[in-house]
């Protein structure tokens, strides 16, 4: 009887994998737009700190920002 091979299997691949800098990169933009947008607005952003959540407003967001 004639052995067969085994397939040696490759590790998953996924998006992330592939793409992990690119999402990254895109999802900071997305955010710093909507905190700069929300700031020209006045409008409040709602954040987590130290445990609890806070709206911030104005300078605050500017925070952030730099």
């Amino acid at each position: 009887m004639e052995k067969t091979k085994k397939l040696k299997r490759r590790p998953a691949t996924t998006i992330f994998d592939t793409y992990g800098d690119k999402i990254t990169d895109a999802y900071d933009r997305a955010v710093r737009e909507a905190l700069i947008r929300h700031r020209k607005l006045g409008n409040y952003v709602v954040v987590e700190r130290d445990g609890e959540i806070v709206r911030l407003q104005g300078e605050e967001i500017d925070e952030i920002l730099k």
